[in-house]
């Protein structure tokens, strides 16, 4: 399994959709992507 699609399925919880329609559930998973890269970012010191 990618360590991506883990992160988010299990540390953020995200195992389903919580919104109906194509573009609603789209644009709830680039909000996923979004935190998980910020995290990222945050935890390799991209901000010193």
């Amino acid at each position: 399994m990618e360590p991506v699609f883990g992160n988010i399925r299990h540390n953020k919880g995200l195992d389903r959709f919580t919104l109906r329609g194509q573009k609603k559930v789209d644009g709830q998973w680039k909000l996923y992507c979004l935190v998980h890269n910020i995290e990222k970012l945050a935890h390799h010191g991209y901000a010193q």
